[in-house]
């Protein structure tokens, strides 16, 4: 007991200070993506504190962050807007319709963590796994190049100028130190994205520069500054949402879409930080604590969300390995709406953007490069397709798009494996030894070695080295033995699994006869029953 308390308590620095860090990279995320969203920046901060706090405390993975993501807020673009035109003229109900949606969206991750459907993330193939990664990276990239514009008289433009290089001098310089200071064997270990922001916040704020801080970026969206209260329930979610069936076939497109894939970056993500830190999360688990969050968080006035890659790996790499790293991150964030939104709103963007790209560079398999053409074609096509449909679609469609080329090409590559070895015994009889899998994708194959017409009165097909797979191989077997019974020649199966036999004898009672059984005969289940 005293070395699990010792334990826990030397990684509590590590924690605390790595949620420090942490909090401070929310706070832009947040904000931008609740402008993406379309809603006021409290919205996405809000959602940050609570989906962050509650999947810290109830979720499957230690160490992992939640919040407001890009890839649910360009899904609730279109909810807001179609929302505000469903009110009467100059009333906006887009937000009210949002938070409607994050609800049910929450209750439909809650049923996913119920029925146990988190487990099918490890069918997620790894080169899905490097697409999702590498897009992933992209899109976070490609994200924070919007924090170098600015406005000038009233229109966002590309910074120009002193503004321009001092934006980049301020990014470089967080990345160095961010890139040096592992290199230094320091006795007291300090996150070295808090160290770097704070060491450019203090250039900044004491050489007194002009340059786009987190304040500055909140009211040239049009927002006007951090300062909050504690989250109010949202009555009117009730009182100006209609609760009939129009509005449910109104959100439930959102919702199904939002909570698949708010679950699935969530899941992969739990998978990338397993790998990374060499344990295990529960997936269903998390499925359950980002439902429940997501509900919390419409029922209290926030946008929704899922796991963050990027505020996960900044967490592993600053030392969060519990769920303390993940509380901190949470309460952190609710202190600086709270108490210090005057301090939070000097920070400058420069120092968050130099942050995240290191999370991109970090992020990336770099090693795909290498692999690419030394890995399967299929697997290099699957690899960069999952990327650029993350980058210019949505995480859901590049993932399940992968999934479904790896399954087809595994399939079509286990077609082509189907064999039929032939002899003819001493007393004439013709043995089909079998081998190989028998699906649906190898049936024609299959078909193809046998020769019903020029075969001699007795044919034995032995599956001793094949395995049955689906109701397609049944239903194959059971047509070729009718052929052979048409031709008026006398056909013996062998080793077929004793499930394969009692549902071949259940749809056809005469199989029974035809089917001979042995000690040997293997044992497994078919995907799916036979016709009755």
């Amino acid at each position: 007991m005293t070395e699990f308390v010792r334990k826990r308590v030397a990684n509590a620095k590590n924690d605390i200070l790595s949620g420090l860090t942490v909090a401070l990279a929310l706070v832009p995320e947040a904000v931008a993506f609740a402008f993406v969203a379309g809603v006021d920046p409290l919205v996405g901060l809000y959602a940050a504190f609570m989906i962050g706090l509650i999947t810290s405390i109830f979720g499957g993975r230690p160490g992992m962050i939640s919040g407001a993501t890009g890839a649910l807020a360009v899904v609730m673009v279109s909810l807001v807007a179609e929302g505000n035109a469903m009110g009467a003229e100059g009333e906006q109900l887009g937000l009210y319709y949002l938070f409607a949606t994050v609800i049910l969206m929450g209750v439909i991750q809650m049923l996913a963590g119920v029925l146990k459907l988190g487990k099918f993330v490890r069918l997620i193939p790894h080169p899905v796994m490097m697409g999702f990664v590498n897009g992933l990276a992209i899109v976070i990239f490609l994200s924070q190049l919007g924090m170098f514009k600015e406005y000038v008289e009233g229109e966002k433009v590309w910074m120009q100028g002193s503004n321009l290089f001092l934006m980049l001098g301020f990014v470089l310089l967080t990345m160095a130190i961010m890139w040096g200071l592992p290199k230094i064997k320091a006795t007291a270990k300090l996150p070295e994205a808090l160290i770097a922001i704070l060491v450019v916040s203090a250039i900044v704020i004491l050489g007194k520069l002009d340059v786009a801080t987190v304040g500055s970026f909140i009211r040239d969206g049009g927002g006007e500054g951090l300062k909050g209260g504690l989250p109010q329930f949202q009555f009117d979610i009730f009182n100006k949402v209609p609760m009939t069936w129009e509005t449910f076939k109104f959100i439930a497109p959102y919702a199904l879409i939002l909570a698949a894939i708010g679950l699935i970056e969530s899941l992969m993500t739990l998978n990338l930080i397993d790998e990374l830190t060499e344990t295990r999360g529960n997936s269903n688990r998390e499925c359950l604590a980002q439902g429940g969050a997501n509900i919390v968080t419409g029922l209290f006035g926030g946008m929704g969300g899922c796991a963050m890659i990027g505020q996960s790996i900044i967490n592993i790499k600053g030392g969060g390995r519990t769920r303390l790293s993940g509380i901190v991150a949470a309460v952190t964030l609710l202190m600086f709406i709270l108490f210090a939104s005057g301090l939070i709103e000097q920070v400058p963007i420069a120092a968050l953007v130099g942050v995240m790209f290191m999370v991109v560079i970090g992020t990336f398999a770099w090693s795909s490069f290498r692999i690419l053409t030394k890995i399967p074609l299929t697997d290099a096509i699957v690899l960069i397709s999952v990327s650029l449909l993350t980058v210019f679609f949505d995480l859901a469609v590049a993932v399940i798009a992968g999934v479904i080329m790896s399954a087809l090409a595994f399939a079509w590559e286990n077609a082509k494996k189907i064999r039929a070895r032939k002899h003819i015994k001493e007393d004439g009889t013709k043995v089909y030894e079998i081998w190989g899998p028998l699906f649906f994708g190898s049936i024609q194959a299959f078909n193809s070695k046998f020769d019903v017409a020029n075969d001699p009165e007795n044919v034995e097909i032995d599956f001793i080295e094949s395995r049955v797979s689906d109701h397609s191989a049944l239903e194959a077997i059971f047509n070729l033995v009718g052929k052979y019974e048409e031709a008026g020649k006398k056909v013996r199966v062998k080793h077929l699994s004793e499930e394969c036999q009692a549902l071949m004898i259940k749809a056809s009672p005469r199989l029974a006869n035809v089917i001979e059984h042995d000690i040997d005969d293997p044992r497994y289940h078919v995907m799916a029953k036979a016709k009755q």
